[in-house]
């Protein structure tokens, strides 16, 4: 797929409406030195004076903003999650919005992304966008990582392709965008299959479309609920104190973040296997930050009733467990379906 398109204020069409929701983050930070690019307060700035920092989006789209949290998304929980998802629906399914943006902190937007993108019951674009540097910083990155976004939110073969992540001129999916950096300005990347494409002035480009169900396709919904879902790395001499608590605090489910392919220190694996006993659903995922996690057959998956994340990420893993187990998916052959599937 090679497609480019001319940003809607190209032609003499009138202008797409766009929705754009802001949540606080480091796009919205400040510090008191505008060369510091760290230590600086989250989430302060509001979305008017953040659009207010992008004359140049009035020739690309007409915005209606909204204000949902201030927030730094280190401190992102899934109660938010139900209340943009929601709100997101419902600008959704008004005739005069064309797309929706959501502007987000760093630390914790491909989870946010991963979620709506396998919840929102919408063919229109959802976009989310971030930035490195807060709002006060030289060189901040944010009004032009926000300019991009509406573009492509205002795109129409933007349609259809479930959410993205816009960031740096490039365009990823939200299900294969991971963060890579803890400094860069181009710190997201979508390391095993690569960018769907790019946006850069006033140009959008895919180079490929979404494969996998997205939104509408899938049984999730932010509405049913979040069952308690823990992530437990394997390491060299680790313990089984984490599986216990967990065992004891009475998690519906386990994502572990394995070394290798997923591979399990046998003490933790151990206690796995009896939490799967007890019930609990339990996903091997990696902690490298790319490749697949192969399901392994007979042992340990088959044996021990564990189920493979194929390539999402332990974080990603989790919110697609606590979705599908929500929606009263905790056969073992059916969430390992779901993992292979979405």
């Amino acid at each position: 797929m090679n497609t480019t398109f001319l940003s809607p204020g190209s032609t003499s069409a009138p202008l797409p409406r766009i929705a754009v929701l802001a949540t606080g983050g480091t796009i919205a930070g400040t510090a008191s030195d505008a060369a510091q690019t760290a230590g600086y307060q989250a989430g302060v700035v509001g979305v008017e004076q953040l659009m207010a920092a992008v004359p140049a989006v009035s020739g690309v789209a007409r915005i209606e903003a909204e204000q949902i949290a201030s927030i730094d998304s280190k401190d992102l929980d899934p109660r938010l999650w139900t209340v943009l998802s929601q709100r997101i629906e419902a600008l959704a399914a008004r005739d005069d919005i064309n797309g929706i943006v959501v502007t987000h902190g760093t630390d914790t937007l491909e989870e946010t992304a991963y979620l709506l993108h396998l919840v929102v019951k919408t063919s229109k674009p959802v976009v989310l966008t971030a930035a490195m540097r807060p709002a006060s910083a030289l060189s901040a990155d944010g009004p032009m990582n926000l300019l991009g976004a509406v573009t492509l939110a205002a795109t129409r073969a933007a349609w259809g392709q479930g959410v993205f992540v816009a960031f740096n001129n490039r365009i990823h999916s939200a299900r294969d965008v991971v963060k890579t950096s803890t400094y860069a300005v181009d710190a997201f990347q979508s390391p095993e299959v690569g960018a769907l494409g790019w946006v850069q002035d006033g140009r959008v480009e895919f180079q490929r479309g979404v494969v996998r169900p997205h939104t509408g396709a899938t049984p999730f919904s932010a509405a049913l609920g979040w069952p308690a879902v823990e992530i437990i790395p394997s390491y060299a001499g680790v313990s089984r104190i984490a599986v216990d608590a967990a065992i004891a605090a009475g998690v519906r489910g386990i994502v572990v973040a394995g070394t290798g392919n997923g591979s399990i220190h046998g003490t933790l694996q151990v206690a796995l296997a009896e939490a799967v006993q007890r019930g609990i659903s339990v996903v091997r995922a990696s902690r490298v930050g790319s490749g697949h996690v192969i399901r392994n057959g007979a042992a340990p998956d088959d044996a021990l009733g564990f189920v493979s994340a194929g390539t999402l990420n332990p974080y990603k893993a989790r919110v697609l467990l606590m979705l599908a187990l929500a929606a009263g998916i905790n056969d073992r052959t059916l969430l390992q379906a779901a993992f292979d599937t979405y």
